[in-house]
């Protein structure tokens, strides 16, 4: 199954048997006291810096966030995802709580963008939905409801269910929904990769449908993240994860191995062709 995505000339397949897709998580002030101190003064170098540098390491889609206390989203969030799409060819992730700024936004981006994010509740359903048919958009559906986030996944599966069908009412494709299973993290439950893992399972089976990530939440807290991500990334999309909302910058050299242990890279050639484009850098000698 695909999803399909598109900037002004570029599109973009989300596969169910294709490459890892990557969408950058870097524009999202969330924990970036930098970025978010750049959205409060409207400095957009910032913005495109961290564009680039992403899209530079491999990213696929740039996911773009405005959410810091006391800004106008409504007024921001069109103006970033105006200057992007102007000045970067590459489909967006308009990722937002708000409607009014969700629905602001679509209109300054080409192409077809990805929505980020409905959920199971129902006055995320009713505000969301509806905007994704409006501006015929592929949405992220996250796997929680009014009761939060389950720890069965026989319930989280439910609720990809439900979101996939509420979806279809509305005439949006069972393909352009892309459900996002919950990443927790395993310093605080020790089942909390297990139940990811089972949840995407499940959906990958039943519906067949895109399955994203939110893949570092499952290190924070723990030592040497990187290398917990990057395992988990590994167990994900072998059961069916096809996309993350991750660092370009950091993990797709290992996104590209897995893609190639994985039978999806003939010869290596994309996992090569990488390493040539962004050698290691040399350590200086002691």
């Amino acid at each position: 199954m695909q999803t399909i995505l598109q900037s002004k000339t570029k599109q973009i397949k989300m596969s169910t048997d294709g490459v890892f897709t990557i969408i950058g998580e870097k524009i999202n002030p969330t924990g970036r006291k930098k970025l978010a101190a750049a959205l409060q003064e409207g400095n957009m170098d910032y913005v495109r810096e961290l564009a680039k540098k992403q899209i530079d390491a491999g990213a696929d889609i740039l996911d773009v966030n405005v959410g810091v206390p006391g800004i106008d989203d409504v007024a921001l969030l069109p103006k970033v995802v105006k200057m992007l799409a102007e000045e970067f060819d590459i489909p967006l992730c308009i990722d937002t709580p708000n409607p009014k700024a969700l629905a602001a936004a679509m209109s300054f981006a080409p192409g077809r963008v990805l929505v980020n994010s409905v959920n199971g509740e129902e006055a995320s359903l009713q505000a969301v939905l509806p905007v994704v048919k409006e501006y015929n958009a592929a949405v992220i559906g996250l796997v929680m409801d009014e009761d939060g986030i389950s720890s069965d996944p026989q319930k989280r599966f439910a609720l990809a269910g439900k979101i996939i069908e509420r979806a279809a009412k509305l005439g949006i494709a069972t393909e352009d929904v892309v459900i996002d299973p919950l990443v927790l993290t395993v310093g605080a439950d020790s089942n909390a990769g297990k139940v990811t893992l089972k949840t995407i399972e499940l959906v990958h089976n039943e519906f067949g449908v895109n399955i994203n990530l939110g893949a570092s939440n499952v290190s924070f807290g723990l030592p040497a993240r990187d290398i917990i991500n990057v395992a988990f990334l590994g167990l994900a999309i072998s059961v069916g994860a096809t996309c993350a909302i991750t660092d370009p910058v950091k993990y797709t050299q290992g996104i590209r191995a897995i893609d190639l242990l994985l039978g999806r890279d003939a010869y290596a050639g994309r996992y090569i062709k990488y390493f040539r484009q962004h050698p290691p850098e040399e350590k200086p000698v002691k």
